[in-house]
């Protein structure tokens, strides 16, 4: 019988080779997390929510679901956790907890990146009822990654925010040669309102073997 295909990460499904090109100290982020282990993160973010309050209203309720969160601070300590798994389809998922420990208490965004025909799909929140096409691009040691359309799930239903008001998310993972750490940044801006969201920071990564059952932290 033939070998069976070696496990992928949704990244290496969707961008191939073109990992290859990335800074060597970002690969155990976008490679594939063997069976039984895990990938934890461990950082701060210099500046992370929106300064704008007339937004909170809106973020709390997303705050609830996992999303996004009613907050503007600077220097949040952050951790990360990936762990790996397959869909439905049995495609390769990284499930992700980001737990940001702003001052007035710990918030945690939830996310699932799979990898479709088309690329990489971002399910976001605790419901996943957000998601979001990303395409991804290597470049000078770095992965960036932007969205295209973002969906609504309602009810049994998928449907497609109007680029007129579908907020554009721009990603970029870096390894900061000045600093011997991983950097982050994530900016979300608006149709006619401009930034919304970001947060920014360093952050150390590394594969482990998880000791805790698959239970996210």
């Amino acid at each position: 019988m033939p070998d069976a295909p070696a496990p992928q990460s949704p990244w290496e499904a969707a961008a191939g080779e073109a990992l290859s090109g990335l800074h060597p100290r970002l690969l155990p982020y976008f490679r594939a997390i063997p069976a039984g282990s895990v990938g934890r993160g461990q950082g701060v973010f210099a500046r992370a929510g929106t300064p704008r309050r007339w937004l909170w209203p809106v973020l709390w309720v997303l705050g609830r679901q996992g999303v996004l969160f009613a907050a503007w601070q600077h220097d949040v300590p952050f951790t990360v956790t990936n762990r790996p798994d397959v869909d439905d389809s049995g495609a390769p998922v990284v499930r992700a907890v980001r737990t940001f420990r702003f001052a007035s208490g710990e918030r945690h965004m939830v996310d699932a990146v799979s990898a479709s025909p088309t690329g990489l799909v971002d399910h976001l929140g605790h419901r996943r009822r957000w998601s979001a096409d990303l395409v991804a691009h290597a470049r000078d040691g770095a992965l960036s990654m932007t969205s295209g359309t973002m969906r609504l799930r309602v009810g049994r239903r998928s449907v497609a925010v109007p680029a007129a008001v579908s907020p554009r998310v721009s990603l970029r993972e870096e390894f900061d040669e000045a600093v011997g750490r991983q950097r982050v940044s994530v900016i979300l801006d608006a149709p006619l309102v401009g930034r919304i969201y970001e947060y920014t920071g360093h952050f150390d990564y590394s594969v482990e073997p998880d000791d805790t059952g698959g239970t996210a932290s």
